[in-house]
């Protein structure tokens, strides 16, 4: 009775009945959101920080990742991070999952035969999918497609509820550095040319972080433990003072967010790069290039609550405190790693 009851508290949690926001996003390669947002309202991605105080770490954070390198819009035209939505309906596949075994939702995922992967399979080779019908998020890294679609592999995955704010368990990673969702961060086209405004905080990375993490992020993916240097989870936010005059159309929408909402370190990457959904054919890539002209000495790092750094990790890589859904629902035992995570897929700079 025990095994059932927990069973169906696990399904509950996964499947969400309704939408929290309007709108329902559109089928297809970058299908538009229309008004529904990944997470509710009171997640941290969704958070206006504006008023928050600023981190006494800030100065150092900020030095360390360059205060004349500009921001790098990292989307566009030819390039970015594809989605693909599709419906309730759509037949699930296995995945084979090579890798993070113990910290992947291993579960059968409504995965098109077609849709755009990553850098068409080179590189992180992400594959983000959302099923609109009952608002999960399916994401895989390092994602290969054989047999005209009918079989999938990659180096790990992670399931995400649309409609809740529940967090993956410390030291968990995702298709993310972070253990985060790609999708939720990703700047959208219709976000900045259809209604104008983006409404969550964006995904952004670093050469260089810090051994350590603090929510929404549940993983580090790094070796240095010296706190000029970025934890994953950290939010920067464009200084109250920066001046958005200079900046129109689809340019001014985005830097008026990383001042509302900000951005969230998530991966090891290029320096001050941001992320957005594409190749999509409707940017407007030269208006787009000149967040260029914004620098790091612009930024700011909000107040960092809830750090976990590596002194406070356990000696043994963590386990959930209750089986996840992938271990109630096949009944599977797998074997727990003998060390805490220490990167994601890439060796940290040196």
């Amino acid at each position: 009775m025990l095994r059932k009851a927990l069973l169906a508290a696990l399904v509950v949690t996964l499947c969400a009945s309704s939408p929290l926001w309007a709108g329902k996003p559109g089928l297809g390669q970058n299908g538009d959101f229309n008004g529904w947002l990944p997470f509710t309202p009171n997640s941290p991605w969704n958070k206006d920080i504006s008023a928050e105080p600023v981190d006494p770490l800030s100065g150092s954070i900020v030095a360390l990742m360059g205060v004349n390198t500009s921001l790098h819009p990292d989307f566009g035209t030819t390039w970015g991070i594809p989605y693909y939505v599709v419906s309730g309906s759509q037949r699930k596949v296995k995945v084979t999952n090579t890798a993070y075994q113990t910290e992947s939702d291993n579960l059968m995922m409504p995965l098109p035969p077609t849709g755009l992967i990553e850098g068409n399979g080179a590189g992180d080779a992400h594959f983000l999918v959302l099923d609109r019908d009952n608002y999960l998020i399916y994401e895989l890294y390092h994602t290969s497609r054989t047999d005209n679609g009918r079989k999938y592999s990659c180096g790990g995955c992670a399931i995400f509820n649309g409609n809740s704010s529940t967090l993956r368990p410390n030291y968990w990673t995702s298709s993310d550095a972070a253990g985060m969702s790609v999708l939720a961060g990703l700047v959208r086209y219709q976000e900045v040319y259809v209604d104008k405004v983006i409404k969550h905080a964006i995904r952004c990375q670093s050469d260089y972080t810090r051994k350590a993490f603090l929510p929404p992020a549940t993983h580090w993916a790094s070796s240095y433990t010296g706190t000029q240097y970025p934890p994953m989870g950290c939010r920067f936010r464009l200084k109250a003072s920066f001046n958005t005059a200079g900046y129109s159309g689809g340019a001014k929408v985005i830097v008026e967010a990383l001042k509302k909402y900000g951005m969230i370190m998530s991966d090891n990457g290029g320096m001050w790069f941001i992320t957005g959904a594409g190749p999509d054919s409707r940017w407007n890539d030269p208006e787009i290039n000149t967040l260029k002209n914004v620098h790091g000495r612009d930024f700011e790092v909000v107040k960092m609550n809830g750090l976990v750094a590596a002194s406070a990790a356990p000696a043994l890589s963590p386990i959930a405190p209750t089986p996840t859904l992938t271990q109630t629902l096949e009944a599977t035992t797998k074997p727990a790693a003998t060390s805490a995570p220490s990167g994601f897929w890439r060796s940290p700079p040196k």
